[in-house]
């Protein structure tokens, strides 16, 4: 009887078929690469983000970021601007001028609070400047659910 219902059910459209292989449902987390050389600010970023939900990437260096960037899918990207091999605004603009990942949206972040800094940031395709002070409010984590969601 209670096949027969089920049955009755599925074929009047009042139930519907759930696959097993159906995996809509379930929502992967954001990915972030994280660029940064000093392991601090790398472990400090790492753990807000990751308390948000967001599944998070290091690089040491603007290089090994971008090797990792161009290897590995990323929804965004939080860059330092001073570092070793290649500096952050190298990497931002190696990023966006880049037809498949030109897409990806980028944070810069870095100590520098002058006007001219910030400029050169987004003139190089940043889509937020931050400075480092901003862990100590929400601006980071804003910044960050405004380009990706939560």
């Amino acid at each position: 009887d209670l096949v027969r219902s089920i049955d009755n059910l599925l074929n009047s459209r009042q139930l519907s078929a759930v696959s097993g292989d159906d995996d809509t449902d379930i929502q992967q987390p954001k990915r972030i690469l994280v660029v940064d050389d000093s392991i601090t600010v790398r472990q400090m970023e790492r753990k807000l983000l990751e308390n948000q939900g967001y599944e998070v990437e290091v690089a040491v260096n603007g290089m090994d970021g971008w090797n990792a960037v161009r290897t590995n899918p990323y929804d965004l990207v939080i860059s330092d601007i001073d570092m070793p091999r290649m500096n952050g605004i190298e990497l931002v603009s190696h990023i966006k001028s880049h037809a498949k990942l030109k897409s990806i949206p980028v944070i810069i972040i870095s100590y520098k609070d002058r006007e001219q800094d910030r400029i050169q940031g987004l003139e190089a395709g940043a889509d937020y400047y931050l400075t480092k002070s901003s862990f100590h409010d929400d601006s980071l984590l804003n910044a960050v659910i405004d380009l990706i969601g939560e």
